[in-house]
């Protein structure tokens, strides 16, 4: 056996640890046998451990080897074929560990077993116990996947599973309504961040034909590709790559989802918005960084965004009342700052400060329930509150506790023109169904059931 041969049979193992994972807690649910709460966190345990030795075999024989990536080639998994053989569409699964991606799946499964370990105990006998772990099990895998994606349709699957996994989580104590409220919030959020992104594949796609990085961001390894796409191209794709970042690391005007899942259990809140989901959007960008050389506009759009959104965290993280929504908007400062550090054509700096903030946070979190006395050292380490004084300083203060109202900014300039237009759709689809049905134009038409309610509520 060939060393090459090893390092992708050790690759394999890496993506295959959670996956079977992910199968074992999916057989338990279909047969209807719950496992016990040892059970599911040794099952964890042993997939995490896999994972990360597997993932420690690939590095080390990288480095004897002088090996900058290795590639796990698993085929085409899907083709539709168009008019002519440049318009197939290929659903390439691909693997690569490389200098971006070796250091994330490290840190992925130190974090997740770390966090793992300390939900065992959080929330001994707790109903949803093994939900939980269903559900890490399913982010672990979506984490695992995208960061060694080799293609956007194998970044997009994780991209997809990371995102499922945080919505159920956030809304995972569901006996109550603000959990599934909130949860119902991100995965709004999600589904937009998803659009923008899958476009960008359609659209690289039509492009290249083809969605792999290598066509996307050169054949070099990262961070020494040079794209191939003209700068008009690499501007559109990259500007929806910049949205999809923005709604997944929580960026301006995406921010206020980040404290809403905070709903969630402290492990989750902790492994996702704290260290592991909220740089999703910021690998992304520096897995695309090449893009950002052909287009200066891009690179200042990506600056300006990280930019403001380090100066709203920061500003609101200081008028917060409690830990957890302070430690939140303390971490959008830091990803803001590291959105700004990639789009000034940084490379190492920004992944160095991901896994550093990402290690850090994620203690902060762990330890918020039970130090509520560490408020004092969490103002000393962010600074002074802004004091509630006249002038300025209260207007000031009044944008952070208020966290600049981006809920009702965006509900009142997206959602309500959104539901208008729905509102349009229903009323037209009426008419058509009752022409239809034979009706006359002129026959009442029948209440719906939002009107139904309305009525009721007003009697």
């Amino acid at each position: 056996m060939t060393i090459e041969t090893a390092l992708s049979i050790a690759g394999l193992v890496v993506v295959l640890a959670p996956l079977l994972l992910v199968l074992a807690f999916c057989t338990s649910a279909l047969t209807r046998w719950t496992p016990s709460e040892r059970t599911s966190a040794r099952l964890t345990e042993a997939s995490v451990l896999c994972g990360l030795l597997a993932a420690g075999f690939v590095f080390v024989g990288m480095l004897a080897t002088g090996s900058r990536n290795v590639e796990i080639e698993l085929g085409h998994w899907a083709s539709v074929h168009g008019l002519s053989a440049d318009d197939a569409y290929h659903f390439h699964l691909k693997f690569v560990f490389d200098r971006l991606s070796v250091p994330l799946v490290f840190l992925t499964f130190v974090l997740v077993g770390t966090v793992g370990a300390f939900a065992n105990r959080y929330l001994h006998r707790e109903p949803g116990y093994h939900r939980f772990f269903s559900l890490y099990a399913l982010f672990l895998l979506g984490m695992v996947g995208a960061t060694l994606a080799g293609t956007v349709e194998t970044l997009f699957v994780g991209w997809e599973l990371v995102g499922l996994s945080s919505a159920l989580l956030v809304a995972f104590f569901h006996d109550r309504p603000g959990p599934v409220e909130n949860g119902l919030r991100v995965w709004s959020v999600y589904r937009f961040a998803d659009a923008a992104f899958l476009i960008a594949v359609v659209a690289l796609h039509h492009v290249h034909g083809a969605g792999d990085f290598a066509e996307l961001t050169g054949h070099g390894a990262w961070p020494n590709g040079e794209a191939t796409l003209s700068s008009g191209a690499a501007l559109a794709i990259g500007l929806l790559v910049l949205i999809a970042a923005a709604g997944k690391s929580a960026l301006l005007p995406f921010s206020e989802w980040l404290p809403r899942a905070m709903e969630g259990p402290t492990p989750s809140s902790a492994v996702f918005y704290g260290a592991l989901s909220v740089h999703l959007g910021t690998y992304l960008l520096l897995r695309v960084s090449p893009l950002l050389a052909l287009s200066w506009p891009l690179s200042a759009a990506v600056v300006a965004l990280g930019l403001a959104t380090a100066a709203y965290g920061a500003i609101v993280a200081r008028a917060q009342a409690d830990v957890k929504s302070a430690l939140a908007f303390a971490s959008l400062a830091q990803v803001g700052l590291i959105t700004a550090e990639i789009g000034f054509g940084l490379h190492y700096l920004p992944l160095i400060h991901i896994v550093g903030h990402a290690t850090f946070r994620t203690l902060q979190l762990l330890r918020a329930p039970s130090v509520l006395h560490d408020y004092q050292s969490l103002e000393n380490a962010l600074g002074e509150r802004v004091a509630n004084g006249g002038g300025p300083q209260a207007a000031v203060y009044r944008f952070a506790y208020l966290r600049g109202q981006l809920d009702g900014w965006i509900y009142r300039f997206v959602v309500e023109p959104f539901l208008a237009v729905f509102g349009v759709c229903q009323a037209l689809e009426m008419r058509w169904l009752r022409w239809l049905a034979g009706e006359s134009s002129g026959a009442k038409a029948e209440p719906t059931a939002p009107d139904a309610a309305q009525k009721s509520e007003a009697a």
